[in-house]
């Protein structure tokens, strides 16, 4: 996945989800976007600025536990921004 953070936003911290139709089909992208916000949830209050998620193929067989881990790699050293 790749992340970009805009740490010069004003409001709230902020996440949106890009997963495309590469990713699967609607079934599959849904489950991704799901996973990815219940994963992105508990690193929001500490994030700092919006967040935008892209979600990569490889995401559709990635378990809950690799996004997580993948996420919290990527936000939490590397702000205000980071890319795997």
């Amino acid at each position: 996945m790749i992340v970009h953070v805009n740490a010069a936003a004003q409001s709230d911290p902020r996440a949106g989800f890009i997963v495309s139709k590469i990713v699967g089909g609607a079934a599959v992208r849904n489950l991704v976007k799901r996973r990815l916000r219940a994963a992105t949830a508990p690193l929001l209050p500490s994030a700092s600025g919006d967040i935008v998620v892209r979600a990569l193929p490889a995401s559709a067989t990635a378990t809950f536990a690799d996004l997580r881990s993948e996420l919290e790699a990527l936000l939490l050293p590397s702000q205000p921004q980071g890319r795997r």
